[in-house]
């Protein structure tokens, strides 16, 4: 019994180590980086997140700046509030 355990045992960890190498050499499907993003002046980009269509900076100003991927014009601007 206890040499069924140890084969069951190492044929998962094999497995999980075959997973995980196949998994972190796939290519990424996301989408890629804008090559430059345009701030409006005095703002700081303080995290960066993205979507399928949109990507959004959030600012040190406590705002987040969500733009157009295609074209990079900014598409909503929304404040945080401190409270």
């Amino acid at each position: 019994m206890v040499t069924v355990l140890t084969a069951t045992m190492i044929i998962g960890v094999v497995t999980i180590i075959a997973l995980l190498v196949i998994r972190l050499q796939a290519n990424p499907s996301s989408a890629p980086l804008p090559a430059e993003i345009t701030l409006p002046d005095g703002t700081k980009a303080q995290s960066f997140t993205q979507g399928g269509d949109w990507y959004a900076i959030i600012t040190t100003d406590d705002e987040i700046l969500v733009f157009n991927r295609t074209d990079g014009s900014l598409r909503q601007r929304i404040e945080i509030n401190n409270r």
